[in-house]
């Protein structure tokens, strides 16, 4: 616990890592990949990845490497890292019957994307700041949720949490601050690029 604050005041006094690694997390269609994109197409002009309303699209760790943002009078270099949707179960016979996939194909589908949870597991070590992205048209106090938030808390890693899909009628950004109100929150619409600026503000307040 010393030693854990005694690096981030060296870090803090003797100057910021050259490069951040900005983790994007959540559950399946949340918005991350669709938050990276924005983020990365406002820096550097190209996606990260494919957008798809079909669950898990995102099976392996997409990166996008040395994106430098830019706000007020400061420059940060940072590292997007865009996880596979975190899920406590993967279910085969969902891709079946919920978007007509053979079996052959869904049973394929589930094993890369439990593969993909796996490895964002393993990526939590190596993030600087994470994103937490909720769909806030949804209940967000789930297994999931606070499952993926304790394990960066335990290992004392700052969080962003993102309410995404502020667009939608029925989005709540007061749920998701009243289930978890110990991490800062924007509300932002990934889709129509709404508040990406504040996030960019609160990125900044962390790296």
């Amino acid at each position: 616990m010393v030693f854990t604050w005694l690096k981030r005041w060296f870090k803090n006094w003797f100057g910021k890592k050259k490069t951040i690694k900005l983790g994007f997390y959540g559950p399946p269609n949340a918005g991350k990949t669709t938050l990276a994109n924005k983020i990365s197409i406002d820096w550097t002009g190209t996606e990260i990845g494919t957008v798809s309303e079909i669950p898990h699209e995102t099976r392996e760790v997409q990166k996008k490497e040395k994106v430098v943002i830019r706000v007020g009078d400061r420059k940060i270099e940072m590292d997007l890292l865009d996880m596979p949707g975190i899920a406590t179960k993967v279910d085969f016979e969902e891709f079946v019957k919920d978007h007509k996939m053979s079996e052959e194909e869904a049973k394929q589908r589930a094993k890369e994307a439990t593969c993909g949870i796996i490895e964002s597991i393993k990526w939590l070590e190596n993030v600087d700041i994470a994103i937490v992205i909720f769909d806030a048209s949804l209940d967000p106090y789930t297994q999931t949720n606070i499952t993926i938030i304790g394990n960066f808390e335990a290992r004392k890693i700052p969080v962003i949490l993102v309410a995404n899909k502020m667009d939608l009628k029925n989005s709540n950004v007061n749920r998701i601050k009243n289930a978890f109100p110990q991490h800062d929150i924007v509300a932002i619409s990934a889709k129509k690029g709404t508040n990406i600026d504040k996030l960019y503000k609160t990125i900044a307040k962390y790296a």
